[in-house]
């Protein structure tokens, strides 16, 4: 069974940028995106060169759908569903889900 792991409060974590967490080994990339006032996180790998990066990566939209892209070559990624959305062959990044409980910011490892 999957469980809910606190990795800060919501002000820990700036506003439409990514910020990186360390759980059971892993590193996460988690981003409050404001527009939509939701919670995202992702695998901090770029599965395109297998570096450590996507939590400084750009938050931005893509047909209405919240994504980030890679600092280093800009490979674009759908928040909400991990998918590659950008021309090119990439894995799609795994997903992890977020909650907000009175400030407090939990991510569900699976």
């Amino acid at each position: 069974m999957s469980e809910w792991v606190r990795i800060g409060e919501t002000e820990d974590f700036c506003k439409d940028l990514g910020g990186c967490v360390k759980v059971d080994g892993k590193q996460i990339a988690v981003f409050n995106v404001k527009d939509k006032s939701e919670w995202y996180a992702v695998q901090n790998m770029c599965p395109h060169d297998n570096r450590m990066v996507l939590s400084r990566g750009l938050v931005g939209d893509f047909s209405g759908i919240p994504k980030v892209a890679c600092p280093l070559h800009k490979h674009n990624f759908d928040l909400t569903t991990g998918k590659h959305v950008s021309e090119g062959e990439i894995n799609d990044l795994i997903t992890y889900p977020v909650k907000v409980q009175e400030g407090t910011v939990y991510l569900q490892m699976l």
